[in-house]
């Protein structure tokens, strides 16, 4: 592809994809045809060049109506929004959704991840790929996870045109997954979100926080959300003020639920203290570890809770303006949150008003397109900024020039709804729950080799074991995987770890985002962390060397051991030794850092290779 202005033309519907975004060109400068005003001065390129956040959306108008980006199409965008067609040729090729290059208008992304992959991935795409050969119009690939751990495996069908169709297809058959691709309008529904939750109508689903409302109430009625407590948190925000509303997230020890465990309290104070504006709340729904699909279900079965939350978030932050990033393999989520922030705007619980109240606060979606990097909050601001999905280097933190370079507060779903019980229960009783240092309820994404897989809410402390017993783990357990292939592995007698950030940092592992893959002993082993490194190679961004050759020497000394053991591995299993420490300790960013947890931990705890 030229990667400077060429002479390629946009197609009539390529057009009209950009312009339905963005609206028509005001000028030959951004794309019309050429009048003889147009020639006697340049109009409108502040202007264009300020909305260069509109180029992923862009991407998403043409590959969604199209299928494929192409050079006319690309032109044309780029021209739209002042972008260099090299930049944006380097934005278009980040995101794996995205495709360069001629495909059929429908993609079947079938998921070859550590759940799926347990389930039967490989026969599936064999089946699949089989059925739908050349000529089929379809394009069938091999996809990262797809956030339906509880279904696997799975299939996800897109159909470009105008509208986009999905079809998701889990558990997956080949037979399914076939019509899910031929004829997405025609493919089952999918079941309820509240299927995810296995204590969802069962004894002691009273007792769930977090949950409490997914199976009970109508996702899509607002008024059905407010007869079960919503908003009274909102309510609550406004009667004690910003400040009061930090001291009560402060007092309560909530704390990031994504991974890193940040203090919830500290970061909002932070952001709220900054005096240069305007400050921004973002939510990081981009969800991409595999294993993790606790906030794809909130957002299907409880979307007004987060819409609720976000708001509160902003009123603390001093945002008038939140960004909701959300995965682009969600279509349901996508359609639920769509659906919520409407209705919520509508009846005056977004907008320049909210409540009454003179507090103005709105939320825009912005999809992603498959990029586990962009999990990481600055390479999230990139992606939302129009570039590249890069992680950037810290200092300065988000709190003080995050997004457009201005003070944000960045939360994952899980940790935004955590806000609604501390500020209905208070702070002490939400801290009385779970221990003293990790306070409040905790959702667990259990899947693998267990009876019933889904989400999970218990209070922190619970141990491994007792999660595992909930969800009944079949046949021999060979493996606990904790955190997503960013964690590490434990055997099957050390199921007493605590489920607390200090418990299972003293047990030498990670608690993570709360992924628990459970293996028994049909599971390959090794097979399974080649796919670990395989996924960590792929989602690399490329910006730093350690992670960008690191991951790749790790695939391939895996490669190489993969089918030898014992003393014939030894050289390649030092090797990755040391591949892992540079990556670790040089890497620019968590994805680095953590590419090698898996690995190291199936190699000392369950010997691995031996």
């Amino acid at each position: 592809m030229d990667l400077r202005f060429g002479d390629s033309k946009p197609t009539d519907e390529e057009r009209a994809a950009v312009d339905t975004l963005l609206g028509p060109p005001e000028s030959s400068w951004e794309g019309a045809d050429r009048s003889d005003a147009d020639l006697r001065w340049a109009r409108g390129g502040r202007e264009a060049r300020e909305r260069r956040d509109l180029l992923l959306p862009g991407l998403h108008a043409v590959n969604d109506r199209i299928g494929w980006i192409s050079e006319g199409a690309l032109d044309y965008l780029c021209r739209r929004l002042t972008v260099p067609p090299a930049e944006a040729y380097g934005v278009a090729t980040f995101y794996a959704m995205f495709s360069v290059k001629p495909r059929p208008a429908t993609v079947l992304h079938v998921c070859t991840d550590l759940a799926c992959a347990a389930a039967g991935a490989s026969e599936l795409c064999a089946g699949v790929e089989g059925r739908l050969g050349l000529g089929s119009g379809v394009s069938v690939e091999r996809s990262p996870c797809l956030g339906l751990c509880e279904r696997a495996p799975a299939a996800l069908a897109i159909k470009a045109g105008d509208p986009v169709r999905t079809a998701v297809s889990a558990p997956a058959t080949v037979e399914r997954a076939v019509l899910a691709a031929s004829s997405p309008d025609s493919a089952p529904e999918e079941p309820p979100a509240a299927l995810a939750v296995p204590q969802a109508g069962r004894a002691g689903h009273e007792e769930l926080v977090l949950l409490s409302r997914v199976g009970v109430v109508d996702p899509a009625s607002l008024d059905d959300y407010r007869a079960h407590g919503g908003y009274t948190a909102l309510r609550q925000a406004f009667a004690i003020g910003p400040a009061g509303v930090i001291r009560e997230v402060t007092d309560a020890g909530l704390v990031g639920r994504g991974g890193a465990a940040f203090p919830t309290g500290r970061k909002w104070q932070a952001t709220a203290s900054q005096p240069d504006h305007p400050h921004y709340l973002v939510c990081n729904a981009d969800e991409s570890e595999p294993g993790t699909f606790k906030d794809r279900v909130v957002m299907e079965g409880d979307p007004y809770s987060l819409v609720e939350s976000m708001t509160i978030a902003g009123y603390a932050v001093g945002a008038h303006k939140g960004y909701l990033y959300l995965r682009g393999e969600y279509p349901r989520a996508l359609e639920r949150m769509e659906h919520a922030i409407g209705q919520a705007r509508a009846r005056g619980l977004l907008g320049d008003d909210v409540l009454g109240q003179g507090y103005a606060f709105d939320i825009e979606i912005r999809r992603g397109a498959g990029a586990y990097i962009c999990g990481e909050e600055t390479a999230l601001f990139n992606s939302i900024e129009g570039y590249r999905g890069e992680p950037r280097s810290k200092p300065p933190f988000p709190v003080e020039k995050g997004l457009f370079g201005k003070p944000t507060a960045e939360n994952n779903v899980e940790t935004l709804v955590n806000v609604l019980p501390i500020l209905t229960k208070g702070a002490q009783a939400y801290a009385a729950i779970g221990t003293g240092k990790s306070t409040g309820p905790k959702l667990f994404c259990v899947s693998g080799s267990v009876d019933r897989p889904g989400i999970y809410e218990l209070p922190f402390g619970a141990t491994l074991g007792e999660l595992l017993d909930l969800a009944g783990v079949r046949k021999r357990l060979r493996a606990v995987l904790l955190g997503g292939a960013a964690g590490g592995f434990v055997r099957p007698d050390e199921l007493d770890i605590p489920l607390t950030f200090e418990g299972t940092r003293e047990a030498g592992t990670t608690l993570g985002s709360g992924v628990v893959l459970a293996f028994d002993d049909t599971v390959p082993l090794p097979r399974l962390l080649l796919r670990i490194a395989e996924f960590f190679r792929d989602e690399s961004c490329g910006q730093c060397v350690p992670c960008r050759v690191g991951t790749v020497r790790q695939e391939e000394a895996l490669h190489r051991i993969v089918d030898r053991t014992g003393a014939a591995a030894a050289s390649d299993i030092a090797l990755l030794r040391e591949v892992g420490r540079a990556m670790k300790d040089a890497s620019i960013c968590g994805l680095g850092q953590t590419a090698w947890n898996a690995v190291e931990s199936a190699i000392d705890r369950l010997g691995a290779y031996e």
